[in-house]
């Protein structure tokens, strides 16, 4: 059985569940159940951290960095977020702001670029960038911490683009993994979930278009490869659960949006687990 279940939990929020009419830097899904409630969820991760990185969570703040400028016409923006979760570990807090150091950086350069090629035009959105991204919690275990990150991206045109990202930080090794590399394989990943998603993502889109919207060989079902994989948990002992979200132009038209659908850990996805990570996991209902 499919539950569609956005899992993401934004820290600081209450009711951190978000609706598909977010935005576009906002991921799309329905709320269909919740497994805890936003305080159990804040009790137990303030209670992992702390015991991870020896109280330092209780004085950890979340990151919350601006950097916009107006110039000759033009319009520069730049915004890069983490929760309180990442500021209690600082190698990871380091990594996320070198992230955004270099991205700022880059984003200057294209900006400086745009404003002397379209100097003295009256072109806006040529002379226009935006760049956000929004790092949220989506389980915090005790040993793991798996993030997702929103990301918006403008850089001229009728419209910008969003996407996502995801990372699990774990706390023993001190080192940054990829979710799909505790996994086997692309291969086994598609034989475990592809099914699953390709009949949740049909139903999902038949509720956006109509339950009688014609086949689209446009938009066919995409591999799970295309799309961001996140590991999620239920309990906050295992990841027993996985989300999947297809951006924008991936699995559907970008008035559509994006499409995400959590789907449980079965045996077929346990048997798709590296050996070195089955521990981590256990089966979802």
């Amino acid at each position: 059985m499919v539950r569609k279940v956005m899992f993401r939990v934004k820290h600081g929020a209450k009711g951190g569940w978000r609706g598909p009419n977010a935005g576009l830097a906002l991921l799309a899904g329905l709320v269909l159940a919740a497994c805890s409630s936003p305080e159990d969820i804040a009790q137990a991760t303030a209670s992992a951290e702390a015991k991870a990185s020896g109280g330092a969570a209780g004085t950890a703040k979340a990151e919350a960095f601006e950097d916009n400028a107006e110039k000759d016409g033009g319009k520069r923006e730049f915004a890069y977020k983490w929760p309180a979760s990442v500021s209690a570990i600082p190698a990871l807090a380091q990594r996320f702001a070198a992230e955004r150091d270099k991205a700022l950086a880059e984003q200057k350069t294209d900006w400086d670029s745009a404003l002397a090629e379209f100097a003295g035009e009256d072109c806006a959105g040529c002379k226009a960038l935006s760049f956000s991204k929004e790092w949220q919690v989506v389980a915090d275990l005790p040993r793991y911490l798996s993030l997702s990150a929103d990301i918006y991206l403008y850089t001229g045109g009728a419209h910008g683009n969003s996407g996502f990202d995801a990372l699990v930080w774990d706390r023993e090794a001190g080192t940054a993994i990829d979710p799909r590399a505790m996994f086997v394989s692309e291969a086994g990943l598609q034989e475990a979930l592809g099914e699953a998603w390709c009949t949740a993502l049909k139903a999902e889109r038949g509720k956006r278009l109509g339950e009688d919207y014609a086949a689209d060989d446009i938009f066919p079902c995409p591999d799970i490869a295309q799309l961001t994989l996140l590991v999620g948990s239920s309990d906050r002992k295992a990841f027993n659960r996985i989300g999947l979200i297809a951006a924008p132009y991936v699995a559907g038209s970008y008035a559509e949006g994006p499409y995400e659908v959590t789907l449980p850990v079965t045996e077929a996805v346990l048997a798709a687990v590296k050996p070195e990570h089955k521990a981590a996991f256990a089966l979802g209902t």
